[in-house]
């Protein structure tokens, strides 16, 4: 496969969530930019604006092993990675799985679970992989978790760990829709109940594990040249040296954005990134690795803000 064909592919995969989802065209950008970098992408938005729909969808169009973890205030570690059982028959443990044992895995309202049970996700995200009773069960190369989140002002919320947040290649913030969109939405499912399967809505699935793996393959061939990666530390590090965040984001990030950089390039129809290819996803890639200082906060600032002055500052190469 060839940066062409990738490019082809991800215009079939938005055609088939664009049947289903109204708007949203940067959120499934970024999707799909975290499948070809192999990262997990965290949404957060208010209620009813299709964050589980939407990864419902997209899992749809790719034909991945799909999984769901509801979250809420009772939710066990042993609920997501599975416990070992004692077969009395055979006097041995048998691994039960829980459903972290997927290729994509929402992890629906992720925010409205204690942080013990968050933290079990830890390993599956980062090393895709489960240990139980201290042997390893591998997840597979092409595990990524889509998670939704409500806003941390809600009610009924508890924040994500730093460690967990800086494992999420993305955090994408999905504001309510146009009046035109939303005009859209009420035409299309005002007359119907309950949620829409994407089936139903026409969705197909166009790629498969297989197609995705050599897609994703096609990135080690995407130039990054000195001066590209420079630019990926300038930024990076200008969120440590600043005076309006307490912790700036770390190595992983730097690391993260760079093959996010190149997939986006993939996506664009090219074999080399480019300066804007950076800047279009340093918000997304680095509003939820920072932390305010006081100073900032009591000045009303936000992370958003903060980042996208640094874009501003750090010079751009040429």
């Amino acid at each position: 496969m060839n940066v062409d064909e990738v490019k082809a592919l991800a215009d079939r995969i938005r055609s088939e969530v664009g049947k289903a989802i109204i708007g949203q065209r940067d959120c499934v950008d970024l999707l799909l930019t975290a499948l070809l970098a192999r990262g997990h992408v965290l949404l957060e938005g208010p209620p009813g604006t299709a964050k589980t729909f939407l990864a419902q969808c997209f899992a749809h169009t790719l034909g991945l092993d799909f999984g769901r973890i509801q979250f809420t205030p009772d939710l066990m570690p042993a609920d997501i990675v599975g416990t070992n059982l004692f077969n009395f028959q055979t006097s041995t443990f048998t691994l039960n799985p829980g459903p972290v044992f997927c290729e994509l895995l929402l992890a629906d309202e992720i925010n409205r679970t204690p942080p013990k049970t968050q933290a079990a996700l830890l390993e599956a995200m980062q090393e895709r992989k489960v240990t139980l009773d201290g042997r390893s069960h591998p997840l597979g190369d092409s595990f990524m978790v889509v998670a939704t989140q409500n806003p941390l002002e809600q009610q009924g919320t508890y924040p994500l760990p730093e460690a967990q947040l800086d494992r999420f290649l993305f955090k994408q913030v999905l504001a309510y829709p146009s009046r035109e969109e939303e005009r859209a939405i009420v035409a299309a499912y005002g007359m119907r109940s309950g949620q829409s399967d994407p089936a139903a809505m026409g969705v197909a699935q166009v790629t498969d594990a297989t197609a995705l793996a050599q897609a994703s393959k096609v990135l080690e061939g995407v130039r990054l040249g000195d001066e590209i990666v420079d630019y990926v530390l300038g930024l990076v590090r200008a969120t440590r040296e600043t005076a309006d965040l307490q912790s700036g984001a770390s190595p992983r990030a730097a690391a993260m954005l760079a093959l996010a950089a190149r997939a986006r390039a993939v996506l664009d129809g090219r074999d080399y990134v480019i300066p804007d290819d950076v800047k279009a996803l340093a918000l997304p890639a680095l509003r939820h690795r920072v932390i305010l200082s006081p100073a900032a906060e009591i000045e009303g600032r936000r992370a958003d803000q903060v980042i996208a002055a640094l874009v501003d500052q750090v010079e751009v190469p040429r």
